[in-house]
């Protein structure tokens, strides 16, 4: 993993120093003797490799210097210069000189960039505690998926039988109602109708005379229950008291109530009878 950033550094270095020799070399050359060239060319290129090799020197051991890293890029800076006033003075081939010219910025970017990675390179073993590591984070997020999913079916099928089986009792509430109500409007036709009003009353015992007694329907809705000590908490009426009662509620308006209104008023008034009792006591008083 080390050559595949050292590697590149390596090879951009040595064609940026061979290219600034040879540049100053010739640049140079025709001004002064080639052995003055030629040592300005190894100056620059040793200058900028000394750096090099002290920074290297300082990353083994951990440290940095900014004066020397500042010195380094300051070679670079002046080989990149060199090059580039070489291609603004040549008479051919400046397009492809100047091409050329960012070659010592380039490979001091590259040492840069290996420096980096050693920084922050890792040893097998903390690389396979890292994959290790994520692999369970990633195993325990597939497991905490799919246990969300499968909570998430239940919960649906849970609730589409409960639906369904609410849905079922609102039908056969709905029937009953329905059934209940069909048969509470034939029973009030029944009792309106002209024709069966006199067939009913033909078979209803009159309770006064002259009066033709009025057909009720039964009572449909919530009854309240009687307390259970409620028949003993009163002592039992006697005949005579029951009829004296049961005659004064009777009579109590004009015309005289009917049965079933003065057995209401009867219990409302708290008095407490058999339902038996009760009819014989309105029989002896009508």
């Amino acid at each position: 993993m080390r050559a595949k950033t050292v590697l590149p550094a390596v090879a951009m270095t040595a064609v940026s120093m061979v290219l600034t020799l040879a540049v100053v070399v010739m640049w140079l050359g025709t001004a002064v003797p080639w052995p003055v060239a030629l040592v300005v060319g190894l100056g620059i290129d040793g200058g900028w490799l000394a750096t090099l090799a002290y920074e290297r020197r300082l990353a083994a051991q951990g440290d940095h210097n900014r004066a020397v890293t500042a010195v380094g890029w300051s070679f670079g800076v002046l080989a990149a210069g060199v090059l580039v006033a070489h291609a603004l003075t040549a008479e051919h081939s400046a397009g492809a000189w100047l091409a050329v010219a960012w070659l010592p910025i380039a490979a001091k970017a590259l040492w840069l960039v290996h420096a980096m990675w050693e920084r922050t390179a890792l040893t097998p073993v903390a690389l396979d505690a890292i994959r290790g590591i994520q692999q369970e984070a990633r195993d325990e997020a597939a497991v905490a998926r799919a246990r969300l999913r499968a909570e998430a079916a239940t919960e649906e099928t849970r609730l589409t039988a409960v639906t369904e089986a609410g849905a079922r009792v609102a039908r056969v509430q709905a029937k009953t109602a329905q059934a209940l109500a069909g048969a509470w409007s034939t029973l009030e036709t029944a009792r309106a109708g002209e024709e069966t009003g006199r067939a009913l009353t033909s078979v209803t015992a009159r309770v006064t005379p002259g009066v033709t007694p009025r057909w009720e329907l039964p009572v449909w809705g919530p009854s309240e229950p009687l307390a259970a000590r409620s028949l003993e908490s009163a002592p039992a009426l006697t005949d005579e008291a029951l009829d004296v009662i049961v005659d004064e509620i009777r009579t109590s308006e004009t015309p005289a109530l009917s049965y079933r209104e003065m057995a209401a008023r009867f219990r409302a008034a708290g008095h407490s009878a058999s339902e038996v009792r009760l009819r014989a006591a309105w029989k002896r008083v009508a």
